[in-house]
C-alpha cells in the first residue's frame, strides 16, 4: 500500500490558511484540487489527506431544476437569511461546458451579487467539462474543502439540464428539486426520476400566479405519494417559495432542519454518507481505468485504425472494443 504524499511547504501553508479561513487559500485549494495535470493531483491528494479530519460537520444541500426556475436567486435568497442566522454558506456552483468550444460563462457569482459580497458566504463556479449528472468531476473534494475551511452549510447548484441531475443525489445529505408552477410538468412527477430522489420539492416563483401554483403542489404531493418513497422515515414535503420577494425561505430551511434531525435520529443520514463515500471510491477507480486505458501505448498505437475500421463499417464496435481490451492483459 502506498503511503500518502507529505506535505510539501507551500502545501502545508495553504493547508493552513484553509483552516484559518482564508478566502484565497481556499480558492487556491479548490483550483489545485481541479487541475489535470498529475503533479497537482498528488499534492491535492496530500491536501486533501490533510484536510479531512476538519471536514464532514456541514449540511450538505442539492439544488436542481429546469432553466428559468430561479435556482440562482433562490440560493442567494437562502444563503443570506442563513447568514443572518449565523451561518457561513459555502455556493459551489456548476455552469455547463460547451460541446463545441468546451467552455463556460461562470457567471454565477454574477447572478448572486448581493450573497457574493458577504464575507461568511464562498461562492465556486465550476464548469462541468463534460462530466454527467450536472456537477463537476471535482465537486465532492470541493465540497470537504468548504467544510475545513468552517462552512457549515455548503450548497451544490447543479447545471440545470434537467432529468438526468441525479448524481447530486449521490453527494449530498438533502437533495431539493425546485420546480415552476405553470411548466406542464407536474403531472411528469408520476413518472420515476429525479423526482423520486428529492427529499424536498419547492415551487419557486408562487408569487406569479398562486393559484397555479397551489394546484401544481396538490398534484405533486399526489404523485409523490404513488411513488415508492426512499426513506420510511421521511415524506418529502412540497413547498411554495418567492425567491424574488424572499416569501417561504424561512419555512424551507425549517424543513431542511426537520430532514436532519429526522435521518440522523434513525441513523439513516450517517450510513447516506458512509454508501455516498464508497460509490464514490468507485467511480473514481472507473474513471482512472478510462483514463490508464486511453494512455496505455498499444491501445494509443491501435485505436486510430480500428476507429477508421468501425466508421468505415468493416468491424463492430464490439469486436474493436475487445480487441482494445485485449491489448490491457499484459498492463495489468
Amino acid at each position: 500500500m502506498n503511503a500518502p504524499a507529505a506535505l510539501t511547504a507551500e502545501d502545508a501553508t495553504l493547508v493552513a490558511g484553509v483552516r484559518a479561513r482564508e478566502r484565497r487559500a481556499l480558492a487556491k485549494a479548490i483550483t489545485l484540487i481541479e487541475s489535470s495535470r498529475a503533479d497537482h493531483q498528488e499534492r491535492a491528494h496530500a491536501v486533501l489527506d490533510a484536510l479531512l479530519p476538519q471536514a464532514g460537520n456541514s449540511i450538505r444541500v442539492g439544488i436542481t431544476g429546469v432553466p428559468g426556475v430561479g435556482k440562482s436567486t433562490f440560493i442567494e435568497a437562502l444563503g443570506l437569511h442563513l447568514i443572518a442566522a449565523g451561518h457561513r454558506v459555502a455556493v459551489l456552483a456548476v455552469d455547463p461546458s460547451s460541446s463545441i468550444s468546451g467552455g463556460s460563462i461562470l457567471g454565477d457569482k454574477t447572478r448572486m451579487e448581493s450573497l457574493s459580497q458577504r464575507e461568511e458566504a464562498f461562492i465556486r463556479p465550476s464548469p462541468s467539462s463534460g462530466s454527467l449528472g450536472g456537477v463537476a468531476e471535482k465537486t465532492r473534494e470541493a465540497m470537504l474543502v468548504c467544510e475545513a475551511a468552517g462552512f457549515d452549510v455548503v450548497i451544490v447548484e447543479t447545471v440545470g439540464v434537467g432529468q438526468s441531475e441525479t448524481t447530486v443525489a449521490g453527494m449530498t445529505d438533502v437533495f431539493v428539486l425546485l420546480q415552476l408552477p405553470n411548466a406542464g410538468d407536474d403531472l411528469q412527477a408520476i413518472k420515476k426520476g429525479i423526482v423520486e430522489l428529492a427529499d424536498v420539492v419547492v415551487f419557486n416563483k408562487a408569487d406569479i400566479d398562486a393559484r397555479a401554483a397551489e394546484m401544481a403542489a396538490a398534484q405533486m404531493r399526489s404523485a409523490l405519494s404513488m411513488l415508492h418513497a426512499a426513506s420510511p422515515n421521511w415524506q418529502p414535503p412540497v413547498l411554495k417559495t418567492s425567491a424574488a420577494k424572499k416569501e417561504g425561505i424561512a419555512e424551507f430551511w425549517q424543513a431542511i432542519e426537520n430532514y436532519r434531525q429526522t435521518m440522523t435520529a434513525s441513523g439513516e443520514l450517517t450510513a447516506r454518507r458512509r454508501h455516498q463515500a464508497q460509490a464514490w471510491m468507485w467511480q473514481l477507480i472507473d474513471s482512472g481505468l478510462r483514463h490508464r486505458f486511453r494512455d496505455h501505448p498499444g491501445v494509443q498505437a491501435a485505436l486510430p485504425a480500428l476507429t477508421q475500421t468501425v466508421e468505415s463499417g468493416a468491424t463492430t464496435p464490439t469486436a474493436a472494443a475487445h480487441r482494445l481490451l485485449n491489448l490491457l492483459n499484459r498492463f495489468f
